[in-house]
């Protein structure tokens, strides 16, 4: 563990988590003004891969030239990097300088890479804010119908066919005795093998949200049971973001 710099918390900047599209959609679609004009006023991110960053903030309008801001990369795997490595990206807060964090798409540290930054932030005194503006799950789990009291992500399943249709199994066996919304996501070239995939081991009666490309204009938001479903076939999932419910 590295020592904590000596700063009083009063000169240290705010590291502010910032929310970017889902997909190609004009920032004030998506953004409360007030996040806007925050990040418009940053000059250090850190984030998930500077070209995308680059790239949303154009796309939110912003103010200064885009190489004279300071952006910085999280380490590729931030599971087994050293909080050396978060403390040198934190370096620009520990000085009085706000940072902002962005992940490729949605909200930054839920499903993407950057909490471990924002725990070393925590530890190091530094004000952490989370700006609103779109999360796949949430707009999700708010389309789907189902039960928004009790719910659980689960990232990736496992990509071996018998350990994933196993692991499905076990999460519709948990919703049945619990009540419980069970939510995950897919690679988008492997969508379709995973809807098949839970058409084929779930019960008839389950429920099955499909949510694709939310936020944007080719948005399809579904919730049907699995006999429903294969009466009806699924919709073109194919390269396309997607989240997946169910409910038993």
């Amino acid at each position: 563990m590295s020592a904590q710099p000596q700063h009083h918390p009063a000169e240290r900047g705010t590291l502010f988590l910032v929310p970017v599209a889902l997909g190609d959609t004009p920032w004030d679609s998506f953004l409360p003004a007030q996040a806007q004009a925050i990040t418009a006023r940053l000059h250090h991110f850190v984030v998930e891969t500077a070209r995308a960053a680059r790239a949303h903030l154009k796309q939110l309008d912003y103010p200064h030239p885009l190489r004279d801001t300071d952006i910085r990369e999280l380490p590729g795997d931030p599971a087994s990097a050293r909080d050396a490595e978060f403390d040198a990206l934190l370096a620009p807060a520990l000085e009085g300088h706000d940072i902002g964090l962005m992940s490729d798409a949605g909200c930054p540290a839920v499903a993407d890479p950057g909490a471990r930054l924002v725990a070393r932030a925590h530890a190091l005194g530094i004000l952490v804010a989370p700006l609103v503006g779109p999360s796949s799950i949430l707009l999700g789990l708010m389309g789907s119908g189902l039960n928004g009291q009790s719910f659980a992500f689960h990232g990736y399943l496992p990509v071996n066919e018998a350990e994933r249709d196993t692991t499905l199994r076990a999460l519709e066996d948990e919703s049945r005795k619990l009540g419980r919304t069970q939510i995950f996501i897919e690679t988008p070239y492997r969508n379709e093998r995973m809807f098949d995939a839970l058409l084929k081991t779930l019960k008839p009666e389950t429920r099955v949200c499909v949510a694709c490309d939310l936020s944007t204009a080719g948005e399809l938001l579904q919730t049907r049971s699995v006999r429903d479903w294969k009466k009806t076939g699924h919709p073109a999932l194919a390269k396309r973001p997607s989240l997946f419910l169910l409910l038993a």
